[in-house]
C-alpha cells in the first residue's frame, strides 16, 4: 500500500476511535500528578500557589472549549460534528473561523486537554503531549482533507492554499454566512463542559487525598456539580423535547 493510502487508512481508523485519545491521556497525566516524585517531576511552577495554577490551567482548556463553541455555532447541520462512523460533510466550510484555520476543532481540543497535561507540572510529559496530540491528529487531519479534496476538487484546493492546517490566520477572517446558535452548541458541547470540570476536580480531589492535604478546591467543586446539573438538564431537554432543535443546524 502506497504511503499516501496508507496514512488515508491510518486517519479514518483514528478519526472512528478519536474520542478514547483524551481518556488515555487523562489517565497517563494522573498517574504522573499523583506520583510526581517517582516520575522525577520538573516542577518550574513550584513557587506559584497551586489553586491559582488550577485555575490558570482551567482558564486554559475553557479556552479551547470557547474555540470549539464558536465553531459549532456557526457550521450547518451534518458538517463539524460528532461524528464517528466516518468523514461526513454536506457543504465545505471556509467562512468565520473555518477563513483563519481549517481545523478549528481539533485546536479547541488541544487546549482543552492542554489544561490537564499542565496539571502535572512535568515539563516532559507536557512536551510529550504535545509531539504525541500533534502526530495522532496529524493523520486524521490527512484522511479528513483527503476526503474534503475528492469531494469538493478544486473549491478545497483553493480555500486549503490561502487557510493554515492548525495555526490560525487572523487577518484572512470573513464573517459566516450563518448567524450563531446556541442550541446547537448546547447540544453539542455539554459534554466537553462537563467533562473539564469532572477532570480538574478529580485531580484535585485525588492529589489532596493521598498526600493527605485539607486545602481542597471546593470552589471548584462547586463549579463541577453547576456542570453536572447543567449537563444533565441539557441531556432531557435533548432526548425528551424538540426545545433545541433548529432546522439545517
Amino acid at each position: 500500500m502506497a504511503l499516501q493510502e496508507e496514512m488515508e487508512d491510518q486517519g479514518n481508523w483514528l478519526f472512528k476511535y478519536r474520542g478514547y485519545l483524551p481518556i488515555v491521556i487523562l489517565f497517563v497525566a494522573l498517574v504522573v500528578f499523583l506520583f510526581p516524585n517517582f516520575f522525577n517531576i520538573f516542577s518550574f511552577l513550584e513557587n506559584i500557589n497551586k489553586a491559582i495554577l488550577q485555575w490558570i490551567f482551567l482558564s486554559i482548556s475553557m479556552f479551547g472549549l470557547l474555540i470549539r463553541i464558536y465553531t459549532v455555532g456557526y457550521t450547518p447541520k451534518n458538517t463539524s460534528g460528532r461524528n464517528v462512523e466516518g468523514q461526513l460533510a454536506e457543504t465545505l466550510n471556509t467562512s468565520g473561523i473555518y477563513s483563519t484555520v481549517r481545523h478549528p476543532l481539533y485546536l479547541g481540543n488541544f487546549f482543552m486537554w492542554l489544561g490537564p497535561a499542565l496539571l502535572t507540572e512535568n515539563f516532559w510529559f507536557i512536551i510529550s503531549f504535545c509531539f504525541f496530540y500533534c502526530v495522532y491528529y496529524e493523520r486524521i487531519m490527512f484522511s479528513e482533507e483527503q476526503f474534503l479534496r475528492k469531494k469538493f476538487g478544486a473549491t478545497y484546493l483553493e480555500w486549503a492554499s490561502r487557510t493554515p492546517a492548525f495555526s490560525p490566520k487572523c487577518k484572512n477572517f470573513t464573517k459566516s454566512n450563518l448567524t450563531f446558535s446556541w442550541k446547537k452548541v448546547l447540544k453539542k458541547e455539554k459534554n466537553g463542559l462537563v467533562a473539564v470540570f469532572i477532570i480538574f476536580s478529580l485531580f484535585d480531589f485525588l492529589g489532596k487525598w493521598i498526600n493527605q492535604e485539607t486545602d481542597y478546591n471546593y470552589s471548584l467543586y462547586q463549579a463541577t456539580i453547576l456542570s453536572v446539573v447543567i449537563y444533565l438538564v441539557l441531556k432531557i431537554l435533548k432526548n425528551n423535547t424538540k426545545l433545541l432543535d433548529e432546522a439545517g443546524r
